[in-house]
């Protein structure tokens, strides 16, 4: 019997799905300077209950990484607040982005107030301005 957590065995969608949204949460915390340990501990919360989730919905799996970031900014701005900041909006009260689609494959890091995208979830460190939202 192989034990578990062998390097041999093939890694499952689901699996990839989960470490993905990881991965991608990570790069924007750390992006932002924000990827201290209780907060990636908020990311692993979420990667667990979101592992619930794509379990009992297969075909979800596209939508892990928008739901795990979702969870992470949710569970930030009753902690620390807002994240991420907008980097578009130079003027004004400082506000947070926000994941589109809410529930898609492909999420976005979404200024609403100026109508842009800023950046997928994942490439926050490669976000200068936006492009106009369609």
């Amino acid at each position: 019997m192989t034990p578990p957590g062998d390097p041999s065995l093939p890694i499952t969608p689901l699996e990839q799905a989960l470490h993905a949204a990881r991965a991608l949460v990570l790069a924007d915390l750390a992006a932002r300077e924000v990827a201290e340990a209780d907060v990636v501990s908020m990311v692993e919360e979420s990667v667990v209950q979101r592992r619930w989730w794509v379990e009992q919905w297969p075909e979800g799996a596209g939508y892990v990484a928008g739901l795990v970031a979702q969870d992470v900014q949710d569970a930030l701005l009753e902690t620390y607040g807002r994240w991420p900041l907008c980097p578009v909006c130079g003027s004004g009260d400082p506000h947070a982005l926000d994941v589109e689609p809410e529930l898609g494959p492909d999420p976005q890091w979404v200024c609403h107030k100026a109508g842009v995208r800023v950046s997928a979830v994942g490439a926050l460190g490669a976000a200068s301005g936006g492009t106009a939202s369609s």
